[in-house]
């Protein structure tokens, strides 16, 4: 695959600088992790709504926040102290931060 750099765009084209920065971001975002899945689902016609299958974790060990057009979801782990012995393992324990861009 063929990466392109926009840099020179951010010098020579005032006003386009947010078009080469989503040609970035869209870039970038071919090698995401889909880790945790989730759903997009439209509710109204500007209405949308986010589901993410975050098994394992709690609400103390997830973080939600919106910063301009980014919405921001990241999951951190607790060090689990016990040991245990499992026979099958098929939840992930791994931490894990998604970005969504926002409209």
């Amino acid at each position: 695959m063929r990466n392109f750099d926009f840099a020179p765009l951010y010098r020579s084209a005032i006003g386009f600088d947010r078009l080469a920065q989503l040609f970035d971001d869209a870039q970038r975002s071919d090698t995401a992790s889909n880790y945790p899945p989730y759903n997009i689902e439209l509710i109204a016609e500007d209405k949308y709504a986010i589901t993410m299958a975050v098994a394992g974790f709690s609400r103390e060990e997830l973080e939600i926040e919106s910063e301009r057009d980014t919405l921001k979801v990241v999951g951190r782990r607790h060090k689990d102290e016990s040991q245990r012995n499992y026979l099958h393992r098929g939840i992930a324990a791994r931490d894990f931060e998604h970005r969504f861009r926002l409209a």
